[in-house]
């Protein structure tokens, strides 16, 4: 069985196409399958790097930006999207798949128009509670549509969720949290805030977190802060006490920062929301401000679960957090209530729930 999988441009795309690939080859062989792989993006996105180093080829395409409102660019759309279709379907003619998955952004339009044009079988996976554009599109020619939050308004959605990791999926945060915490230098039993705004970073939450630093080691709260690859955090004269205020640009083993963690602040993209519930962490969730929305809905459920708290990005102040997350770090029964409410919200199989109906599809 071939298979071709179409996402890239951020993690958002790339983490859940490799948790779906990881998948495919981990259950093939019980099903007397024999998966090949391939694995579409276009030349400046992540999966750049993170395909490769998974191990599955790596086809590339020009990218097809869609603008959300009316501008110069909107003109240049239909020559960009034929030019995309006949280099993917010169991909298709090479691979020959059995099947098309595609995981929306700027590679997935060319690959779902593609499809359509080849008759292949098209999966399509939603990482977001409100649709991309490209999704929208591809929903209507796609024999599946999969999508990772409730009520997500796709034409016959269903409810399977984010494909993540197995190392974050079958994470036990009891067992691991003196290795974690060792392997960043934190205390071993001090209640632990992790900070991050994905992989690339978030100013506002760097910001105002680190500007209570002093506040937060008064109350014995220790800090794993993730700035991502070009941001920083200033730690104010709190971070010269004895209490750690650990800052990172970049972290591999994110399964090891969510066992350090009692309590997270994040942005609210789909993998953040999906991980940190999964594993049962409590969050304080601040949306991207820009885009369609997507990230505050990607919240509402677990945050309606109570399992975290929704915070606008406007409101994420130091004032914010000095007023609050000292408090709620050091109230262990009110983070095992959160974590619990979170954890029993999120399937954590969705990367084998995707895989198999990738089978069904492409046996149809």
């Amino acid at each position: 069985m071939r298979v071709l999988l179409a996402g890239g441009g951020t993690a958002g795309h790339t983490s859940p196409l490799l948790a779906t690939a990881d998948a495919i080859r981990r259950l093939a062989p019980d099903l007397g399958i024999e998966p090949e792989i391939t694995c579409l993006g276009t030349p400046r996105g992540l999966e750049n790097r993170v395909v490769p180093e998974a191990g599955y080829p790596l086809e590339l395409i020009p990218p097809v930006p869609l603008p959300r409102r009316p501008n110069a660019d909107l003109v240049k759309v239909p020559a960009r999207l034929r030019a995309a279709v006949k280099e993917t379907l010169a991909v298709l003619d090479r691979v020959r798949p059995d099947v098309v998955v595609g995981y929306g952004g700027y590679v997935s339009m060319p690959a779902y128009l593609a499809a359509r044009r080849r008759k292949l079988p098209l999966v399509l996976h939603e990482q977001n509670a409100v649709p991309g554009l490209a999704n929208k599109a591809g929903a209507r020619v796609a024999q599946r549509v999969a999508v990772s939050f409730p009520d997500t308004p796709l034409p016959r959605a269903e409810y399977v969720g984010l494909p993540i990791r197995p190392m974050i999926s079958g994470l036990d945060r009891a067992r691991l949290r003196a290795e974690a915490r060792s392997f960043f230098g934190l205390d071993a039993d001090r209640p632990t805030l992790l900070v991050t705004g994905g992989s690339q970073g978030a100013r506002r939450l760097n910001q105002s977190v680190s500007g209570a630093a002093g506040a937060l080691a008064s109350a014995g709260v220790q800090v794993l802060h993730v700035v991502g690859p070009q941001g920083e955090a200033s730690p104010d004269a709190g971070a010269d006490s004895d209490v750690p205020y650990v800052v990172v640009n970049f972290v591999n083993r994110m399964d090891l920062a969510y066992a350090a963690a009692d309590l997270v602040v994040s942005r609210a993209g789909a993998s953040s929301v999906t991980e940190a519930a999964a594993v049962g962490l409590p969050a304080v969730f601040v949306p991207l401000p820009i885009g369609n929305g997507e990230q505050e809905h990607n919240a509402r459920p677990v945050v309606d679960a109570g399992g975290g708290l929704l915070v606008a990005d406007a409101d994420l102040t130091t004032e914010w957090v000095l007023g609050t997350i000292p408090h709620l770090a050091n109230d262990a029964d009110k983070l095992a209530s959160m974590g619990a409410a979170a954890a029993a919200l999120i399937p954590r199989d969705a990367d084998e729930r995707l895989a198999r109906i990738v089978f069904e599809a492409a046996r149809r």
